[in-house]
Order: C-alpha cells, then structure tokens, then sequence
C-alpha cells in the first residue's frame, strides 16, 4: 500500500516509480473547463431536489437523500467566489469521495455540464499559476493541456476540504446565532 506524500497542495503516491497518465473527469462551470481526478468521482446524478438548509454558507446549497444517505451538495461556482449556479438543461451534480484522516466522505458538486474523461499524461501538466486563475491557487492542482487549450485540474482534497467548510458553517451558525438580541431598552 503506498503513502500519499503532499508536495505544493498535490498529493503523489510515493510507490509509484512512473508518472502514469491521470484520468480525469472534465467538466463546464460558468464558461471555464474544469477537471478532477476519476477516482475521485462516485457517480453522476441528475441534478434534482435539494433540501436547503437554513443559516449556511451561500456555496452550500443543501443535501440530498443519496440511496438513503444524506449527502451535502456544493455549488462549485459559488465556492470559487462567484454567483450561485443558475440551473440549466445539463447541469447535475457529480459525487465525489472526499478524504478525511481517517474516513471518507461523499459530497455532491453542481456543475454546469459534465463534457468527457480525458487522460492526461503527467508531462502535460503545468503547475498551478500564481496569479490570474479566477480561483484561489490552492484549489488547482494543475494545468492540463489538452488540445492546445488549458483545462484547470481542480485539487478537491482543498476545494471540499471536509475541515475548512466544518469552520465555515461553524462561523455561519454561530454568527446567526448571535445575532437576535434583546431589543428594548
């Protein structure tokens, strides 16, 4: 069984003596190609009902009842800063496991529209920019060069870091928590 070494946010199997060809999952979201790793993907769901959630961060959009498991969905677009997702004919949501110490997690990402799998050999990867990606650097993991177009590999370990959202909806809750005060004076 190989150890996950992380090296500048991507993790690598230290067993592994080759850089093999990566499979990717590729997707559209708001006009920009996105890619994340297959093994990381469960399955593609159509985009259906959501049940919100009161009080969470706006790139929460709720849960779904996944073959009776409760299953958190993030709006991917709305996480990266921008506006929340407008559902169209193709949007669904793309269920990823997502490591945590010890357990793993499946968590729901709306995307505007899944495209293909793609396989990427590591020498046509670039590392991450240090600037203009419209998304914070720690969230790439690479540059994928597929047909003379970029296509941004998206570190989901980062983006749907279990402990970082935990913090968010902590603040969140917390925050309208306190927030009715006793009016009156």
């Amino acid at each position: 069984m190989g150890q996950v070494v992380h090296t500048k946010g991507t993790a690598v199997a230290a067993s592994s003596g080759t850089a093999a060809p990566g499979q990717y999952l590729t997707f559209t979201l708001g006009g920009e190609m996105f890619g994340v790793g297959i093994l990381n993907v469960k399955e593609i769901i159509e985009f259906g009902s959501i049940t919100e959630i009161p009080m969470m961060p706006v790139f929460i959009r709720g849960v779904i009842n996944l073959r009776g498991a409760v299953v958190p969905v993030i709006d991917l677009a709305a996480r990266f800063g921008g506006k929340v997702t407008e559902v169209g004919r193709r949007t669904c949501i793309v269920i990823i496991e997502v490591p945590d110490e010890e357990t793993r997690h499946d968590i729901g990402v709306i995307v505007d529209a899944v495209s293909e799998v793609l396989e990427i050999p590591g020498s046509e990867i670039e590392p991450p920019p240090s600037f203009g990606a419209r998304i914070r650097a720690e969230f790439i993991q690479g540059m994928g060069k597929v047909a003379g177009k970029f296509v941004i590999l998206l570190d989901i370990a980062r983006v749907l870091s279990v402990e970082e959202i935990a913090m968010l909806t902590g603040v969140e809750s917390a925050a309208g928590e306190v927030a009715p005060t006793a009016g009156g004076g």
